[in-house]
């Protein structure tokens, strides 16, 4: 018997890196798994950042389902900055980040099981950055505010939380050397890092934990970085 036999879950982004890892592990775990990702394969092929395809989606999925357990919002929002980001490309970041996961969201609710639970994916970029990242780390923020402002509105028929992964190698490329041993873990992360905590926090062990926003870095955002410490040092 799986922890979550029977279960319905909805993806979005579930073609690879993170939301793969998520829809594998809930499958393990008998879970019905709904994906949504705009590669082509054994899904359901559409775009989270078009209304139309949300639609579809959807009734899809109640078609098929009837009812919703877990929404995992993960569709990857694209990555520009302000010299290059069009007025086109920031709003299709912001459709793909907040837009549709909240309009997925307002199509489901109606359907959500008791004790349904929503883990939206931010990113530790929701609270700091690097230069010509605007688009990315706009849409991450809004998706963590979302979170909580979420959390109030449905209380009582889902639970809602974020987490924000730092870096994480969603590729079969090992990572070692200077951009590991950075990481205060010594390492960067896994998808499985993630997946499991998706788990966790659909899972009725996290009953009383909702609108938070949990970041999984490897501390790495709380690492203090001066001048000459550490092997850090500022050049102009």
């Amino acid at each position: 018997m799986g922890k979550f036999d029977n279960k319905n879950v909805v993806i979005t982004g579930g073609a690879m890196g993170i939301g793969k890892c998520v829809a594998s592990l809930f499958e393990k775990e008998g879970a019905n798994v709904f994906i949504i990702d705009k590669m082509e394969g054994n899904w359901f092929v559409g775009d989270v950042g078009k209304r139309e395809d949300l639609e579809e989606f959807a009734q899809y999925v109640i078609n098929k389902a009837g009812k919703v357990d877990y929404l995992v919002n993960n569709a990857k929002p694209a990555m520009k900055g302000i010299d290059k980001c069009s007025w086109e490309e920031f709003n299709e970041a912001l459709s793909v980040g907040v837009t549709g996961p909240f309009y997925l969201t307002k199509l489901l609710a109606p359907y959500f099981n008791e004790g349904a639970s929503i883990v939206n994916i931010s990113s530790s970029r929701d609270r700091m950055s690097q230069a010509q990242s605007e688009s990315y780390t706009a849409a991450k923020g809004g998706i963590a505010a979302l979170t909580h402002a979420l959390a109030i509105s449905l209380a009582g028929k889902a639970r809602v939380n974020s987490i924000s992964p730092g870096w994480i190698n969603t590729t079969d490329e090992v990572i070692d050397g200077p951009d590991a041993l950075q990481q205060p873990v010594k390492r960067v992360g896994k998808p499985e890092d993630i997946a499991e905590m998706v788990l966790f926090l659909c899972s009725d062990k996290a009953g009383f934990i909702t609108g938070e926003n949990i970041c999984i870095d490897g501390v790495m955002t709380k690492l203090m970085i001066y001048h000459g410490e550490h092997g850090w040092n500022y050049e102009e």
